[in-house]
């Protein structure tokens, strides 16, 4: 992942931009020898992809009960 300045990267943004959204490349952006962003191609998958792989798995009718019990399980900590 190739690191670029904040003015190198504001210089060249639309050329920084064609490279992650055609070649999905990944930038580190630096500012004063500190990294501030990291700039990555977006995900593709759709809420459709999503609702059809839950259907296709359908969930655990036990697991809002294991869930529960595991919820008993845990001591709330206070913090002085």
């Amino acid at each position: 992942m190739p690191e670029v300045s904040a003015t190198e990267a504001a210089r060249n943004f639309s050329t920084i931009l064609d490279a992650v959204e055609h070649r999905g490349e990944h930038f580190t952006i630096v500012r004063r020898g500190r990294v501030i962003a990291q700039l990555d191609p977006i995900g593709t998958g759709k809420g459709a992809d999503v609702k059809a792989m839950l259907r296709r798995h359908r969930s655990d009718p036990s697991f809002a009960d294991d869930a529960t019990s595991a919820r008993a399980l845990l001591e709330i900590e206070t913090r002085p």
